[in-house]
Parts: C-alpha cells; structure tokens; sequence
C-alpha cells in the first residue's frame, strides 16, 4: 500500500467523527423546529424515562415514578411558580425584585389572618394584597425615588419578617390557638380530584382510575409513566388550578395585549417608550405590584395549602428560589413552570424519602444529565463546557459509588445548583430584559 493510499483510510475516523456531530446537529435543528408544546412533552416524557431507568438499575426504590413523588412536586411548586411570575412581570418592566421573599412573607401574615375570618378564599384575596402593599412599597422606592433595586429589596426582605411578627403579637396572640410567632389553624381552599383518569368523583359516583389502572400493570416506563401522570391530576387544589392558570394567562398578557407590550417596553427601551407617549411610570408601577401581588398569593398558598397554619419564617427562601426559575426559565412563563417543577421535585422526594434512597439515587439522575450536557458540548464544539460536563460527571459518579446515603441538605441546594449549571452551559441563550435594573428618570 502507498503512501497516498494510506492517508484515506487514516482520515477514515476524523470523517465518521465530523458526519456523526453533522447528523447530530441536524437533529438538534430538527428537534428546535418542533412546537414548543410538543418539545416540552417529549422532555418531560424523556425525564420520565430516565428516572424509570435509573429506579430500575438501582432497585433501591420505587418513588421516583410514583404518584405520591408528582402529586407533591406540583404542590410544593405552586409557591415558587408564583414568585417566579412576580418577579416576571417586574423585571419585565425594568425593576429587579429581590424583595420577592418579604412580598411572600408578607402573603403569609395576610393570608392566614384573612382565612381564619372570612375563610380560605378570603385569605387569598388578603394575600394578594398583602404582597402588592409589599411591591408598591418597592415601587415607591425605586421608581419614585430611584433607590438602588437590590438595596430596595434587600430592606423589604428584612422589614417584612418585623413587621409580621408584631402584627401577630397585635392581632394573633388574643386569638385562640394563635401566638407571636403561629396563627391558628386555618382551611383549605378545597381539593379535586380528576374523573377517569385519577379516580375522582362525580357527584357520589367514584370514577374510573384509568391511569392508576396502567401503574398497577408494573410495565417498564408505561407504567411509569401513567403514575406519575396521575399524581398531577390527583387531590390537586382549587388554588394550584388558580396557579397554573396563570402561566399562560401571563404569556397572553405580556405578549398579546396593549399593556404586555407598554410593560416590555419599559424593560427593553424606556427612552424609546416615553418618545411615543407611554407613562413609563405608571407601567412599572404597575409591573412592580402585580409582582407583589402574585408573590403575596405564593405566600397564602403556603400558609392555605401546604401547612394550614402560620409560621414565623415558613417561606424558608422560596422567594429567592422563585427568582432562580425565573432565570432557569429565561423570563418565559413556561421556562418559569418547568423550572419551578423541578425545583420542587427534590423536595417533594425528600419528604417521604425517610430512609434517604430515593435523594440518593437523584445523583445517578445528574450524572445522566451531565452525560447529556457533554454529548451536546462535544457536538457543538464547546471544549470548556465540554471538560467541565465531564468532570462534574466523574465526580458526581464517584460520590455514589463511595456514598450509599446523601446530607439532609442535598435536596435543599439542588435548586441554586441547577440555576448555576444552567447559567455555566447555557448563558449564551439567556436574555434577561435589556433595561432591567438599570436606573431611569423621565425625560432622560
């Protein structure tokens, strides 16, 4: 064989490895041209096979497909999907809202107080406008007075838990049951439970239970994949519904009416904005307190749904949280959903995972995700991430295959730990409003 025949099957590789990353990408481009409805259900429809797979291979548990592990996450998600939309609207009108968390303290305070007088709808209501005088008093600060945005929060987050705790020693403490720090007990706003495909009821009549039927197959992913469908449709809250509703009432309302856009602009090109008659003003103060509002709402749904009860520092950083989904969501309402689901499923894990395997095995989930991370990075030419995806991966195999149990803390930093994964690997596709946080007076 000559030299010249030698090169070819030598550059044989290199070709099979170029062809393979171009088939890659072609798929990937494909992929993107699918609706965004159908990619975000064959998403979840993918992460619900790889934690099938993973229950499988381990064999240590049986909750990370089950119905109990999704009819939690979408509880426990309610209250971070909420503030991720307040903060939503706010930075969509330019305002940074750290103070999401005092604004959802604050939703706590009211909505207990409201429910124990006029009943769970009445707390809902006194929530919400709990958490707007929060937001207007931010407002006021850094629109008016043009106050740093993240000092304006940071003193809201401080004021709140005050002021809550000496409007409990005023009003709660001559309340049967109630205390400085605790409300009495208070009820929820009702539950519901799908016809057919959870086995609710009709009138008197039990239903069907068409997926609890396919879990009870014990088929691999079919199976899975029927029960933790079913978990989102059973004992699910007349105020999660409220919640979800939202989503794409806040997608219509920022992208297909007058207000949305006036709102946008004031984050994008407030100047361009007041050229063409929009008071810039009274649009962020509008953006400022309805982000209120819905963090207020967040509040009295934990104090509603989750606890029936008020007490002294249960948001425990769900505000913050709130705002990690906003940005995992890349200020999309549907990013903010997802980001919020998944935030809340570790959590929702850990409270019925009393021996520990269920968080434990979660690690072998991130290093499938990592595995996934590193594919893309290698098909998009992407060294650094690419090194990085690998590293993490090793390590994060390393510590399950040394470690059989994980801190209780694990499932509590999960969160902040994917916003920090997402912003690493994916910060050129986030895009955050172009004026947000930046200050602006009128006529400038």
């Amino acid at each position: 064989m000559t030299m010249m025949d030698a090169a070819p099957a030598a550059m044989q590789p290199e070709n099979n490895d170029r062809a393979a990353i171009t088939g890659l990408s072609a798929a990937m481009a494909k992929w993107n041209a699918l609706p965004a409805w159908l990619r975000w259900g064959l998403s979840a429809a993918i992460g619900v096979l790889v934690l099938a797979t993973v229950q499988t291979v381990t064999g240590d548990t049986d909750r990370l497909t089950a119905s109990s592990a999704s009819e939690s996450m979408l509880r426990w998600s309610i209250p971070v999907l909420l503030a991720g939309l307040g903060g939503l609207f706010s930075e969509r009108a330019g305002v940074v809202n750290i103070g999401l968390e005092g604004m959802m303290i604050l939703g706590t305070w009211f909505g207990a107080w409201g429910a124990f007088n006029w009943g769970p709808w009445g707390g809902i209501m006194a929530g919400l406008i709990g958490g707007a005088l929060g937001g207007l008093l931010h407002a006021v600060a850094t629109v008016s007075f043009g106050v740093d945005h993240i000092v304006s929060g940071v003193a809201i987050n401080i004021l709140a838990p005050g002021i809550a705790r000496y409007l409990s020693d005023q009003v709660f403490t001559g309340y049967t049951g109630g205390s400085i720090t605790q409300s009495p007990r208070v009820e929820s706003a009702g539950l519901l439970t799908m016809p057919f495909l959870a086995g609710g009821k009709i009138g008197e009549w039990k239903s069907p239970d068409w997926l609890g039927d396919i879990a009870a197959w014990d088929i691999f992913f079919l199976s899975d994949m029927a029960g933790f469908t079913r978990g989102l449709f059973s004992a699910l809250s007349y105020f999660s519904i409220i919640a979800l509703a939202m989503v794409p009432l806040s997608a219509w309302v920022l992208w297909r009416t007058r207000f949305g856009l006036r709102l946008r602009v004031c984050g994008e090109e407030p100047s361009a904005g007041e050229s063409l008659g929009v008071n810039i003003y009274a649009y962020k103060y509008a953006g400022v307190i309805i982000s209120g509002a819905l963090a207020g709402l967040a509040g009295a749904f934990i104090v509603i749904e989750l606890t029936s009860i008020y007490r002294e520092g249960q948001t425990n950083g769900r505000g913050f949280i709130g705002l990690a989904a906003l940005i995992f969501g890349n200020w999309r309402p549907s990013g903010i959903l997802v980001g919020a689901l998944l935030f809340a499923y570790p959590e929702a894990l850990s409270l019925r995972d009393l021996d520990g395997t269920a968080s434990s095995a979660l690690r072998l989930v991130i290093v499938i995700g990592l595995m996934a991370v590193l594919a893309r990075s290698v098909m998009n030419a992407r060294r650094a991430d690419a090194v990085i995806a690998g590293v993490l991966a090793a390590g994060m195999t390393l510590w399950y295959v040394t470690a059989s149990t994980v801190p209780d803390w694990f499932p509590d930093i999960l969160p902040f730990a994917l916003v920090l994964l997402v912003l690493l690997f994916n910060s050129q596709r986030l895009r955050m409003p172009k004026a947000d946080g930046l200050p602006y007076r009128r006529g400038s």
